[in-house]
């Protein structure tokens, strides 16, 4: 994995920046009543006011949105829609990335619509601190392995599992680069993590069995077993310092 220029993280920074806000902002903005395409709209809006900043999703292998909106037992690449209303108690994960510069970043969290169960505050919480505990293993010398294994042990020491088809991944001048970043795994194993590379950290995590059924969109994952989801992630650098989180 090629490593980011100096150029190449300030751009990154910047972008991160505005999507960290955006992320930030949505959280007043979703409440019951609003639509999946309503998130998107905020979205597009919001990035038109930063000059040469574009959605990096749109028309990313096809996809069709600027955004991904998952509802409830949905965990990623659900397509905003103006019939799918949010609704008193849903989690609704938004994840989106933008592309400024000819570089990526990518983040993703899961809000609460109105008041939400205890089950779910819950399982919002153990997600958080996965990635959190996942990114605290992203340092120059590390193994993915050992980031997965950080994730996955806080994951199933609560009870929920973590999504095994889909995964992190780098990034950096492409919105996904290898290596791929799972949320399972063995500690000192997999690929090593060098100094001034860039990695998408980002736990699915459902509150039932990890198995995942693609719908007749081609697009949005949904647990098979119709459990509830929750979905966080971070665009972070790795440096001689330790991981900087990007799109804090």
């Amino acid at each position: 994995m090629k490593g980011l220029s100096g150029s190449d993280l300030a751009a990154m920074k910047i972008s991160g920046r505005v999507a960290a806000q955006i992320l930030n902002d949505l959280g007043r903005v979703i409440r019951p009543g609003i639509s999946t395409k309503d998130i998107e709209t905020f979205f597009d809006n919001e990035l038109c006011r930063h000059a040469g900043m574009t959605a990096a999703f749109k028309g990313y292998s096809g996809y069709p949105a600027a955004v991904c909106v998952s509802v409830n037992d949905e965990v990623i690449h659900g397509i905003p829609a103006v019939k799918r209303v949010l609704r008193e108690g849903d989690l609704v994960s938004v994840d989106l990335g933008i592309r400024y510069k000819g570089t990526y970043v990518d983040t993703a969290s899961t809000y609460a619509v109105g008041q939400i169960s205890d089950a779910a505050k819950k399982l919002c919480r153990v997600t958080r601190e996965a990635l959190d505990r996942g990114i605290a293993q992203a340092r120059a010398g590390a193994q993915i392995g050992d980031v997965a294994y950080a994730i996955q042990k806080v994951v199933e020491d609560n009870g929920f599992s973590v999504v095994r088809q889909f995964v992190g991944h780098g990034i950096g001048k492409e919105l996904h680069l290898p290596p791929e970043v799972p949320n399972f795994g063995s500690p000192r194993s997999g690929y090593v993590l060098e100094e001034g590379a860039a990695i998408a950290i980002e736990p699915m995590v459902s509150a039932g069995g990890y198995e995942v059924v693609v719908q007749p969109d081609g697009w949005t994952a949904k647990m098979k077993d119709g459990s509830l989801s929750a979905h966080y992630e971070h665009t972070v650098a790795i440096t001689k310092d330790g991981p900087l989180i990007i799109t804090l």
